[in-house]
């Protein structure tokens, strides 16, 4: 979870004026921001296109107006404001006369807090879990898993299931062994075995619980809100 400890405090930070951790936290998230941006435009974006500078404006003002009491995780309600924004600047750019990025970007500042309020309900933050859940569940079918296996399949003991999240954790943090699990579709069970000094019989017994949770740790930008339940497993 070292890479939600770093986001967090440099939200913090950013939110308190630290200029320095609020670019940082632009530069650590430029790949979110943009694929984001992409998936409102339903077509691959680079940085020279308009939408991709609207998403890192909207990400800037969900830094500004993000209200952690919400309960939300930070990414969730970046993502929401990116394709508000988004959006937004493709309706404009269907009137006849264009606005400018800076026109853009200075109606948001003053607005931002009330689209915060006004236009995130309740029921778009539940879609958007809804939308992240069924997003996981077409990706643990690719693996020939479902929900059921993974109740089946939780560990029943405290202790077991941090032995086994920090095995998960290895796997999802490990950029050679998560690229061959993805291309695969399979738990490199000797690698982590030697990696992780745990017997490779008992990473087999716990092989689906291992892959349903390495796939949200190494995947923390598309699975916000399960990623953030984890840190408090």
């Amino acid at each position: 979870m070292e890479e939600l400890r770093i986001r967090e405090e440099l939200l913090h930070r950013a939110r308190r004026g630290d200029r320095q951790a609020r670019e940082e936290l632009l530069a650590r998230h430029r790949h979110f921001i943009l694929s984001v941006a992409a998936a409102c435009s339903r077509q691959p974006l680079t940085w020279s296109d308009d939408a991709a500078s609207i998403a890192l404006i909207a990400f800037n003002e969900a830094v500004d107006s993000y209200d952690e009491d919400r309960g939300v995780p930070f990414l969730a309600f970046a993502r929401l404001v990116i394709r508000s924004r988004v959006t937004d600047f493709y309706r404009r750019e269907g009137r006849v006369v264009a606005e400018s990025l800076e026109e853009i970007a200075a109606a948001g500042g003053a607005a931002v807090g009330q689209v915060a309020r006004e236009r995130f309900t309740e029921e778009e933050l539940l879609r958007e879990r809804r939308e992240e859940i069924e997003r996981y569940r077409k990706l643990l079918a690719e693996f020939g898993l479902s929900f059921r296996d993974l109740v089946a399949a939780a560990p029943k003991h405290r202790d077991t299931r941090a032995n086994l999240l920090r095995v998960a954790r290895v796997l999802a943090e490990n950029q050679e062994l998560f690229r061959y699990l993805m291309e695969k579709k399979r738990v490199p069970l000797n690698e982590l075995a030697l990696l992780t000094g745990v017997p490779r019989k008992t990473l087999e017994r716990a092989r689906r619980y291992i892959l349903a949770v390495s796939l949200i740790l190494g995947q923390p930008e598309e699975f916000t809100y399960l990623y953030g339940h984890l840190k408090y497993c």
